[in-house]
């Protein structure tokens, strides 16, 4: 791809060709990859939109063999990225990736995956300003001018619903101010919220991201986890945002056991 940089990811850990212009890692595909907690004994995953790889490659990094994941991304360009990507980090054992639209039911096989992983389009579509460079408008609203790229929270937890075995995970990151059509978006589809947890950017802010995990088939009763702070009160990033980029992602101590 033109115009692609390559950047030193998780304090060097991993490297990663991705577009100078389009979806690029950020904290939030920290946060998401470092927020999964593993079941199954032997985890089988999908990310849909996976961009240029950054989140499956960070969660092959966590989480050793048996674990696998499958990439599903829209833009044929990014997934060449992608696959180059988990070449050069020498993943490619326990990484594939497949050009898709998440809404075509005939791509993957129903109920087969133990975990997914996805960070929607963070704008409401037809809110604001669609961005003209497609991967970017896509990443952002799920939604360019041409109508066929468009992508919904009601089509992402339909997907998460048709991919998913029961009791199979679901994990996301999303704008807190999106909260609503998240969780109305999983109801409908049964997934049932199982823990949660708020970003604030410092003490006092009020929260701008949201972590979720969801149960297909799940049951009710949601755990609310403590706040994370991104700054402390000394205006520094708190050990436990740099602990995301770390080896064991976040809460360490819960994160490398299999929870019942």
């Amino acid at each position: 791809m033109e115009g692609a940089t390559r950047d030193d990811v998780l304090y060097g850990r991993l490297r990663l060709w991705q577009p100078a212009a389009g979806p690029r890692v950020s904290m939030d595909t920290v946060l998401l990859a470092a927020w999964v907690r593993l079941r199954a004994r032997r985890p089988h995953f999908v990310e849909l939109g996976s961009a240029s790889g950054a989140v499956s490659l960070m969660l092959a990094l966590r989480f050793p063999p048996p674990f696998d994941v499958v990439g599903l991304e829209l833009q044929p360009e990014l997934v060449k990225l992608a696959e180059r990507n988990r070449n050069e980090n020498g993943l490619q054992d326990r990484v594939k990736f497949l050009c898709g639209d998440l809404r075509d039911a005939s791509l993957l096989p129903r109920e087969s995956f133990d975990g997914l992983v996805v960070n929607p389009p963070y704008e409401t579509p037809g809110r604001g300003r669609v961005s003209p460079l497609l991967s970017r408008a896509i990443a952002r609203h799920g939604a360019s001018e041409d109508e066929s790229a468009c992508c919904t929270l009601q089509d992402v937890a339909a997907a998460g619903a048709r991919l998913l075995k029961r009791g199979g995970r679901f994990f996301c990151v999303l704008r807190t101010d999106r909260m609503a059509p998240l969780m109305a978006a999983a109801s409908v589809h049964g997934l049932a919220p199982k823990r949660m947890r708020l970003v604030h950017p410092r003490p006092g802010a009020p929260s701008n991201l949201l972590l979720l995990e969801c149960a297909r088939g799940g049951g009710e009763g949601l755990t609310v986890e403590p706040p994370l702070f991104v700054l402390g009160a000394d205006g520094h990033y708190t050990e436990e945002l740099l602990s995301a980029y770390g080896p064991s992602g976040l809460n360490s101590e819960r994160n490398d056991a299999r929870c019942p």
